[in-house]
């Protein structure tokens, strides 16, 4: 018998690779994949609305100052943990088994979300503790997000990924939202059912995954860059950390940003992040491929992915603060009401994207994702110029349906984008591009909130102290109790409505006891707060969706630039590719 040519034993080797599968396996993958970042992404919100509740299983105030730090790294740590790891493990998936590290991190976020429910501790302590273990749960999330798109792509041809990742990237986005209702509906019976949520789902998706999914796609094993994947991790944790810390109240500041520790750890994780790119350039097999920005569909998805987070991102805390603190006391709702009210308010912007996501996805298989994605970021410019023009009491009908318009926008603009992104990567760097791709979603996510709430913080600081002392020395509150309060900082204010607590209430405290029963009941009435706050924080919100406009019409453009309808063939020539992507 003849020696195998080089040819054939080439075949043989990849068909033992690459196990063959049935038609019915793509509808798996999408199925299992869709669920894992359905149950990340809830998780990255859940905890908000359901923040007050926890606090109060766990005995701990968090408008005190000690605590407003806990308070920030609850919402934040989840948020900072998946933005750094993503492109580590995405990596890792091209070189040791997409599947194996998403099976892993189903694990990983299951045994988390049981150690999140059984704290045995109280105070500050207890603060700590669901920190920690909401950052390892991050670890299992990271993991599940940077390994499901390669994991789709994979699976499903060409003509056909559009709608799978559509379908995926919808359930991710809307998520956030759901997390927000499921929070408001769980909290309330027992704040560790918050985290128990998570459980069943966790362990189904592990086994499920473990016996159902294969290796489909290209592995390229090679060294770790342990340099490259610390310089990264490092900067990037500075960057996050200094954002989060910026928004904080520093000395006599309103905000933080000209703190010496906040100015140190994004100036140093600025200069860190320059470093890792040095290196990048330097070493074989790089953790961050810069390679691929050659690639046009690839770079202008994600630049218009980053602008149209930016532009999202701190959306969903804003509206909340605005639902919780103004509108729906105004309308008769108590405030340890409001958080669940807030989120079931919020509804036709997850109908939106549900709406408007799967259909976009299946269309940009067929016409490509510039005209949906484009478009896409147009008519969300165009809510957030629309809900810039409606009074602070809004009528809800109206309101309602510019939130389904922005979701449709943004559903519009989610799915095409994300298919255009990984139909431009070769087969063997997916799972990187993936994560790189969700670095720059996740991270645009921590700088919207800082930017959105830097900005909403400033609208308020610029009258909010005369107006409160105007109204507490009206309604007998000594003027040496008015003058203090109207002194703290905003951010107080904020949190305070951010967390469905009564202001006033909690900022007068024992002074409140000495006032005539009439003025108690007005000043902790459903009035008396959102007419305060009314016109300082329009002048915000003005501001705050000015910025947003900016970010999509950017978007827009960036998404225009991707070129015509694009896939990359690992069998064209390189000379057809390089046209192709110049």
């Amino acid at each position: 018998m003849p020696p195998a040519s080089t040819a054939s034993l080439a075949t043989a080797t990849t068909a033992h690779a690459q196990p063959v599968v049935g038609p019915r396996y793509k509808w798996i993958a999408l199925s299992n994949t869709t669920l894992g970042v359905l149950m990340a992404t809830i998780n990255s919100s859940i905890v908000l609305i359901a923040l007050p509740d926890i606090f109060r299983g766990i005995g701990i105030n968090p408008l005190q100052p000690g605590n407003t730090t806990i308070l920030l790294w609850m919402i934040m740590g989840f948020l900072v943990v998946t933005s750094v790891l993503v492109v580590s493990f995405g990596r890792l998936g091209d070189m040791f088994g997409r599947v194996r590290m998403y099976n892993m991190g189903f694990a990983v976020f299951a045994l988390f979300s049981i150690l999140l429910s059984v704290s045995w501790m109280s105070g500050a302590a207890a603060g700590w503790y669901l920190i920690a273990m909401r950052i390892f749960q991050g670890v299992g999330g990271a993991m599940l997000i940077a390994n499901s798109s390669a994991i789709l792509t994979d699976a499903f041809p060409a003509n056909q990924r559009g709608m799978a990742l559509g379908l995926n990237q919808v359930a991710g986005i809307a998520g956030s939202f759901i997390g927000l209702v499921l929070g408001g509906l769980l909290g309330p019976v027992d704040w560790r059912l918050v985290f128990l949520v998570s459980v069943p789902v966790g362990v189904l998706g592990t086994v499920w995954s473990y016996l159902k999914l294969k290796e489909l796609g290209v592995r390229k094993p090679a060294k770790l860059d342990w340099w490259g994947n610390l310089t990264f991790a490092a900067g990037l944790i500075a960057v996050l950390v200094g954002i989060t810390y910026g928004i904080q109240p520093y000395g006599g500041h309103v905000m933080g940003w000209t703190s010496p520790l906040v100015l140190t750890l994004i100036i140093g994780g600025i200069a860190t992040l320059i470093a890792f790119c040095y290196i990048e350039t330097k070493v074989a097999e790089p953790m961050f491929r810069l390679s691929l920005f050659k690639i046009r569909p690839f770079t202008a998805g994600n630049v218009a992915s980053l602008l149209s987070g930016l532009g999202r991102g701190g959306l969903m805390f804003i509206l909340i603060i605005w639902l919780q603190g103004i509108y729906l006391p105004m309308h008769g709702y108590n405030f340890v009401d409001t958080p669940l009210w807030a989120g079931i308010a919020m509804l036709p912007l997850t109908v939106g994207f549900l709406v408007a996501g799967p259909i976009s996805g299946f269309l940009s298989d067929k016409f490509g994702a510039r005209p949906f994605a484009t478009g896409g970021m147009l008519v969300a410019a165009l809510s957030f110029l629309l809900l810039e023009l409606l009074p602070v009491n809004f009528s809800y009908p109206e309101f309602a349906a510019i939130l389904f318009l922005n979701g449709a926008g943004m559903g519009l603009f989610a799915s095409p984008n994300r298919a255009g992104i990984m139909n431009s990567l070769p087969a063997s760097r997916r799972g990187v591009g993936a994560g790189m791709s969700a670095t720059f979603q996740n991270s645009s996510m921590v700088l919207s909130i800082g930017i959105f709430f830097s900005l909403i913080i400033l609208g308020l600081s610029s009258s909010l102290a005369g107006h409160l002392f105007t109204g507490l020395t009206a309604q007998g509150v000594p003027a040496a109790d008015a003058l203090r309060l109207s002194h703290l900082p905003p951010t107080a204010v904020m949190f305070a409505a951010l967390l469905g607590y009564n202001p006033i209430q909690m900022l007068l405290g024992p002074v409140l006891t000495k006032l005539p029963a009439s003025n108690q009941a007005f000043l902790t009435g459903h009035s008396f707060f959102p007419s305060l706050i009314s016109a300082p924080f329009h002048a915000g919100l003005s501001v705050a969706f000015d910025f947003a406009i900016v970010a999509c019409l950017i978007a827009a453009v960036a998404s225009l630039l991707r070129g015509k309808h694009y896939v990359h063939d690992d069998d064209a020539p390189a000379a057809v590719v390089a046209d192709a992507v110049a």
